[in-house]
């Protein structure tokens, strides 16, 4: 817990000396606009709680991704990577504790994208209180789990945030963010029951929908199990890959 707050308390200085890390707060809102006219000019107003959430999933998944991998490259670049790494702390916990927080602070996409979609005249009503905040909380702690998952690679890359940049896409179709699941290729829809991102965007879309939320437990199982794994899977390859860079002694020129 000490290394996670470590890690919490440093993310807020980064990100107070690197505002251009919260990027996605000025495009979301533009993200909205787009997607509401989209829908609008088709004649798919049904469709307006995907133009609602969309933008959120984009600007949460691209922070948790853009700052697994910017962190990895600042402390890469100040030469404090090894010194990190070699604290007594989890090497893990820090990271995870700066994605975290991140993440957190990109809740403020809800109301942004939701005060567009108001202005447009489409307000959007919550109208399971109790479901959307354990999906909320949920998704956000299932991004920063995966997100750490994605630094063991990160840390083996040259250029981490091209990567970064370039891992959002895929997650965003199988994760049926704008387009549902149902209309993507059949070969594809199996691997989107492996995207946390695919039932946490069904559920946040449920809870805007006045009709009984069905199978909600099952799917905050999924969402929470499958975060989980990938935290999991971070930590295990994170171990592997430092304790590979120790020995041929490329964790600063990786």
């Amino acid at each position: 817990m000490r290394a996670f707050l470590a890690g919490a308390r440093i993310q807020i200085r980064f990100l107070t000396a690197y505002p251009d890390s919260l990027i996605p707060f000025f495009t979301a809102p533009l993200f909205t606009i787009i997607f509401l006219l989209v829908f609008k000019h088709a004649g798919r107003q049904d469709l307006t709680p995907y133009a609602a959430i969309a933008p959120v999933f984009i600007a949460l998944w691209w922070l948790a991704l853009f700052n697994s991998g910017w962190t990895i490259t600042i402390e890469r670049w100040n030469g404090t990577l090894e010194m990190l790494v070699a604290a007594p702390s989890s090497f893990g916990a820090v990271i995870f504790g700066r994605i975290a927080t991140t993440t957190a602070i990109g809740t403020v996409s809800f109301f942004e994208a939701w005060l567009v979609a108001r202005l447009f005249g489409t307000p959007v009503t919550i109208h399971h209180w109790g479901a959307f905040v354990l999906t909320v909380f949920a998704t956000l702690a299932a991004m920063a789990g995966t997100a750490v998952g994605m630094a063991a690679l990160f840390v083996l890359a040259r250029n981490a945030v091209t990567f970064s940049n370039s891992a959002s896409y895929p997650f965003y179709v199988l994760g049926g963010i704008l387009v549902p699941v149902s209309l993507l290729p059949h070969w594809v829809r199996p691997l989107s029951s492996v995207v946390f991102l695919s039932w946490s965007a069904d559920l946040l879309r449920a809870t805007l929908d006045a009709a009984p939320i069905h199978g909600f437990w099952p799917h905050l199982g999924m969402v929470v199990l499958l975060g989980a794994c990938g935290y999991a899977v971070g930590l295990v390859a994170l171990r592997v890959i430092l304790v590979r860079v120790r020995e041929s002694g490329e964790l600063s020129t990786t």
